[in-house]
């Protein structure tokens, strides 16, 4: 029923059929409006086929809220696979650079956008120590700062 929606749209259109069929029944009865002619049969057929039809938007509904539920879940666990694959395209990136231990470890709080005084408290050594080594990591991937190098990792793992 979900992947019909002109099945979906025609159980729409009997459920505002039937609500405005009770309204206009409740209307009718409190304000004395007219009303139309039924024998007894085909009210009581009207009313069943707009329980019926509120009934199956009721279930519709339910169907629905499980379907998305699972898009969602199905969802999620795209993103959590495409963030963890993501990561790995960093790291291998970074080994290409040929990193030494201490640089891979700043490049990934360079690539996270922190500063240089930031990683070295982190780290517990001096903003010059640091300071070093992201000059360094500079000169191996080829570029002359923070925002180039961040840059191009993302240029290069999008192409």
């Amino acid at each position: 029923m979900l992947r019909h929606p002109g099945l979906v749209w025609s159980l729409v259109l009997v459920q505002t059929l039937c609500g405005a069929w009770f309204i206009w029944d409740i209307l009718a009865s409190v304000f004395g409006l007219p009303t139309i002619p039924l024998r007894w049969e085909w009210r009581e057929l009207v009313e069943i086929g707009a329980a019926v039809g509120l009934i199956l938007g009721a279930v519709l509904g339910v169907m629905l809220a499980l379907a998305a539920r699972a898009e969602m879940r199905r969802a999620s666990s795209s993103l959590r696979k495409t963030s963890g694959q993501f990561s790995q395209e960093i790291a291998s990136y970074l080994d290409q650079l040929s990193l030494s231990k201490a640089e891979e470890e700043i490049a990934w709080f360079l690539i996270k956008g922190m500063a240089p005084a930031d990683i070295a408290r982190l780290r517990g050594t001096r903003e010059s120590t640091i300071r070093a080594q992201c000059t360094a990591i500079y000169r191996k991937a080829g570029v002359s700062g923070k925002t180039q190098f961040v840059t191009q990792i993302f240029e290069d793992l999008l192409m």
